[in-house]
């Protein structure tokens, strides 16, 4: 301990913060009471604990009220780290919770060194983060408006046995009679709703593509497109979620923060292991899985997956070939063995070893090297050199270049509809 060290905890509520201090000299806490929670009152906070010779070190618990307070401290030169809620300790036997008890503990654990620190994202990268999850919660509300007309559909006995959501569909939907007049507007009503659904998603699909260039971790995006099953969309979002890779020092300890290792229950001589642990970041989780699934498929470079490995260097595009016919050889293997579709997809340590353990090792090579990108925006050409699997950037080889004005775009697959009333109908379907 430091004698010199005064540990504030800060139980942190959206109209008020209550405050504890823990001296490093003793093993006690005591309450400083409650502020609201405003800039202002921070500061005057501040201007009450700053002693001379004496450090502040602050800590609040991750949740709704966002990063502006450990922006604001660290801004004054103060020591603050956001925890994370589900790894602080806690006493099987304590059943009294209020924010003075909240505060104390915090104070006392940070003091001990028992708090797990989570990443904090600059403004940008969070701006970007925000971007992207809105597009996910876009999609999440288009599939419920889907389902909800689906549901609609089946009570009243209708039932498409054709590929749904498609201009045939919509078609189909409108050429629909009821016996009640009052459900032809509810109908309507619930079309309305998909497209304005549909609408929304579309629209915040291009803002994706149209400020994805203006972001720093864009070259990372763009490596990871190399990977069978990583689009633009794919990409973007594991990259939002998973920050600055750099953190982790292994692929391993990335497995572990997605939630990809075996859940474990052992005692004595007894080991039991079940099912993945699901910790960490569900967002991400669930896009490197949705990544997993294309390599049930035979091992081979597809049109789109071509056309977004042309502006790559030749490294980065061997590195992708090895990883998907090793994960194509693994899923077969498996599959041969009697296991399930979803079990061979989610239970695969080695193929999720490969799979993140290249996505780790690519993406922390960008970043090394993101302080050579020009800070001039679109006008600017950026320039970032990679070096090979394993190992260090050099200036003699090849690199990723994105030309001025660069825009990445969603690649589109022309999807013909047949239709017995008149020709056939061409419309492009995104894949994101």
């Amino acid at each position: 301990m430091d004698n010199n060290i005064t540990y504030v905890g800060l139980d942190v509520h959206k109209e008020t913060i209550a405050v504890a201090l823990a001296d490093g000299s003793g093993p006690g806490t005591r309450s400083f009471g409650q502020i609201v929670n405003n800039p202002a009152a921070l500061s005057r906070l501040l201007t009450k604990l700053v002693q001379p010779g004496r450090a502040l070190k602050f800590c609040y618990e991750a949740g709704p009220c966002g990063y502006g307070i450990q922006r604001q401290l660290s801004d004054a030169g103060h020591d603050c780290v956001v925890v994370a809620p589900s790894l602080i300790p806690k006493k099987p036997g304590d059943r009294i919770k209020t924010d003075r008890r909240d505060a104390n503990d915090l104070a006392r654990l940070h003091r001990a060194g028992e708090l797990s620190a989570v990443w904090i994202p600059d403004p940008a990268h969070e701006a970007m983060r925000d971007l992207i999850r809105a597009r996910l919660a876009a999609v999440r509300s288009l599939r419920q408006a889907r389902q909800q007309l689906s549901g609609f559909l089946v009570r009243h006995g209708f039932h498409y046995s054709r590929p749904a959501w498609t201009q045939m569909h919509r078609r189909w939907l409108a050429g629909l009679c009821f016996e009640q007049p009052i459900h032809n507007i509810v109908l309507e009503d619930h079309i309305a709703t998909i497209e304005a659904a549909t609408e929304r998603r579309d629209r915040l699909t291009k803002q994706i593509e149209a400020t994805l260039s203006d972001w720093s971790l864009a070259p990372v995006v763009l490596a990871l497109q190399s990977l069978r099953g990583m689009a633009l969309v794919t990409a973007a979002t594991m990259i939002a979620e998973l920050s600055d890779l750099s953190r982790f020092t292994n692929p391993r300890q990335l497995m572990v923060y997605l939630g990809l290792v075996p859940s474990e229950h052992s005692s004595g001589g007894t080991r039991r292991q079940g099912g993945i642990t699901k910790a960490g970041n569900t967002t991400a989780r669930r896009m490197l899985i949705e990544a997993a699934w294309s390599y049930r498929f035979p091992a081979k470079i597809s049109r789109d997956q071509l056309i977004r490995q042309e502006q790559l260097p030749k490294p980065i595009r061997d590195t992708a070939w090895k990883v998907q016919l090793r994960l194509c050889s693994r899923y077969r293997k498996l599959a041969k063995a009697g296991k399930p579709a979803t079990t061979v997809t989610t239970r695969l340590p080695a193929s999720y070893r490969a799979l993140s353990g290249r996505l780790h090792a690519r993406s922390h090579r960008v970043e090394q090297s993101s302080s050579l990108i020009p800070k001039g925006g679109r006008e600017a050409e950026s320039h970032v050199r990679l070096g090979k699997a394993g190992g260090t950037v050099t200036a003699g080889e090849p690199s990723i270049r994105l030309p001025a004005g660069y825009i990445p775009t969603l690649q589109t697959r022309q999807r013909t509809l047949h239709d017995a009333s008149g020709p056939a109908v061409t419309k492009p379907r995104i894949r994101a």
